[in-house]
């Protein structure tokens, strides 16, 4: 494995997402039809469609959500790009935590302005946008990527995103278990497909109280990091779940919901960080049959009984 190579801070970041449209903005234009397409912006250039174009230089300068008509005659609507448009739009190594499951993830993990955040891994670069975000620039996210292609790729989508190295950003490669020196962590997220073998890590980079946060995809692993985190003993209760979005049709009396929507991308699961030595009380639930088989008895082995 690739020794652990760190992505140093950078005094601040590039990108003002406001104001004026400025030379090296990206730029979405919405055609009638709500077909969005974006470009950069460079004097002299041209935006070339099917139905004309539209030159760059009449978008410089103007304020968003201008609307800009081609050559052709087709309306072009100008705005910058939200986050969550260019998560689901960036390009992929790894797929990306989509603007549902990242919104929660900041929310029920309480990603905070100025919190420690380690993250594994950094796939693509979608969800380290969403934590940077939120934990601003004195804050730091400190995000491991096993894979140097999927490194590359987050951290180009990164600083394209933000115009520029980001400074409370630090991207290692290599995998959270063997290149962890983070202390004093106030939440860990992890996006990964064993995150159960990560829990010793994660116990000592984490402050009492800290959160620990897993995303992911089956029923299988969310069991088997549910039972892991109440096994380990530093962690109290996890609490699993997931979120479904639905839009809606919305035209005069015509309301309905939308027969398209986005359903299972995930599952999430959090825990917080016990204080050390304490052990958490017994949590009581009401038993459902079946779901600890009791082991079979020698006598019942021996008389072929249930």
């Amino acid at each position: 494995m690739s020794e652990p190579q760190p992505t140093e801070p950078a005094p601040s970041t590039g990108r003002i997402p406001h104001g004026p449209f400025r030379p090296g903005d990206q730029v979405q234009l919405t055609d009638p039809k709500g077909r969005i397409n974006t470009i950069t912006l460079q004097p002299g250039k041209l935006y070339h469609s099917h139905k004309g174009s539209v030159p760059h230089d009449d978008i410089i300068g103007s304020p968003e959500g201008t609307v800009y008509r081609s050559t052709g005659g087709v309306e072009y609507l100008a705005f910058r790009p939200l986050l969550a448009d260019f998560a689901v739009r960036m390009p992929r190594g790894a797929a990306v935590v989509y603007p549902k499951d990242a919104a929660q993830i900041v929310a029920m993990a309480d990603i905070f302005p100025g919190a420690r955040v380690i993250e594994a891994g950094a796939g693509s670069g979608a969800l380290s946008c969403f934590l940077l975000r939120a934990v601003g620039e004195h804050g730091l996210v400190s995000s491991y990527e096993r894979r140097p292609d999927f490194a590359d790729i987050a951290r180009a989508n990164v600083e394209k995103f933000f115009g520029g190295p980001h400074p409370s950003w630090r991207l290692t490669v290599g995998s959270l278990e063997d290149a962890l020196t983070e202390t004093e962590a106030d939440r860990v997220v992890l996006d990964m497909l064993a995150p159960w073998e990560t829990l010793d890590a994660v116990a000592k980079a984490l402050i009492p109280g800290g959160m620990v946060c897993a995303y992911i995809a089956t029923t299988t692993q969310m069991s088997r990091v549910v039972e892991d985190l109440r096994a380990h003993g530093a962690f109290a209760e996890p609490y699993a779940f997931e979120t479904l979005l639905r839009s809606w049709h919305v035209d005069g009396l015509a309301v309905r919901p939308d027969h398209r929507m986005v359903g299972h991308t995930g599952f999430l699961v959090t825990a917080r960080r016990l204080a050390d030595g304490v052990t958490p009380p017994v949590r009581r639930r009401r038993p459902a049959k079946g779901a600890h088989p009791a082991p079979e008895t020698d006598a019942n082995a021996a008389t072929g009984l249930q």
